[in-house]
């Protein structure tokens, strides 16, 4: 067998890797070799080492990708959010809702406070943890989704988007009560729901409490039914009325004031 150059070896990586679409196998190859010849590693563990780089690489370009269908406004961590600002929710709480076992089960999250309180920032950071699962997520306002939904069923294409929610292991529905729903949205708004009841994780923040949702969907029927499907082994974390980032604030003061 005629030896092969090491510019002629790389060359074939190259383009072996490019056919079969492993760019980090075509990237990392002539690093992790001069690694291996370096530590005097078999052939068996620089395969090992190449293809586990690839499957890392894979995985984040997943998670990035996953992140940017969510459409978050912004991006916002768990491990961020300050819960000593927020007496109601504990960490212990949050570390558990960071695991995705309630994705798992379907188990739906509702966040009740005033504006102001950190529920986005909660939204958010469910979400980019499921994301970096490798879950597909979305996060939307409800009116956003009203608007969708209304004019997709004028286009009628109703189903293939209630579809593309439905396929969703979680869906983020910010801001239920700011706007008045009409009876048509509110209906509409009810298949998305329906859909994913005990099957997905749905997570909502909302302004008011439960006893006002009628405030927001024009038949009490349709609230009750609302509210049933979205309770049902429900974790209800309440964030309060004070503004976090004030509460925030003061917790940080009272950290760093000297003794």
């Amino acid at each position: 067998m005629t030896a092969v150059s090491d510019a002629a070896a790389q060359a074939a990586i190259g383009a072996a890797a490019r056919e079969l679409k492993l760019p980090a196998v075509r990237d990392q190859a002539a690093r992790l070799a001069e690694i291996a010849a370096r530590e005097r590693s078999t052939y068996l563990a620089y395969l090992a080492e190449i293809l586990a780089a690839e499957l890392d690489d894979r995985s984040a370009r997943r998670r990035a990708r996953r992140i940017a269908e969510a459409r978050f406004p912004r991006l916002k961590r768990l491990a961020d959010f300050n819960a000593d600002a927020v007496p109601a929710i504990t960490p212990g709480q949050l570390a558990h809702l960071a695991t995705g076992a309630y994705l798992d089960k379907g188990d739906p999250v509702v966040l009740l406070g005033d504006s102001g309180t950190g529920k986005t920032h909660l939204l958010i950071g469910l979400g980019l943890a499921a994301c970096e699962q490798g879950r597909r997520v979305r996060y939307v306002t409800t009116a956003a989704l009203v608007n969708e939904l209304v004019e997709a069923a004028d286009q009628r294409a109703l189903s293939r988007i209630v579809g593309r929610y439905g396929r969703l292991d979680l869906l983020l529905l910010d801001e239920l009560g700011y706007v008045q729903i009409d009876p048509r949205g509110a209906e509409l708004l009810f298949q998305i729901i329906t859909e994913r009841d005990e099957r997905a994780s749905i997570a909502i923040g909302t302004n008011l409490p439960f006893s006002e949702w009628g405030t927001v969907f024009p038949d009490p029927r349709l609230v009750a039914a609302i509210v049933d499907r979205v309770t049902f082994n429900a974790h209800i974390l309440e964030t309060g009325t004070q503004s976090y980032r004030l509460r925030t604030s003061k917790t940080a003061t009272r950290t760093t004031k000297p003794s």
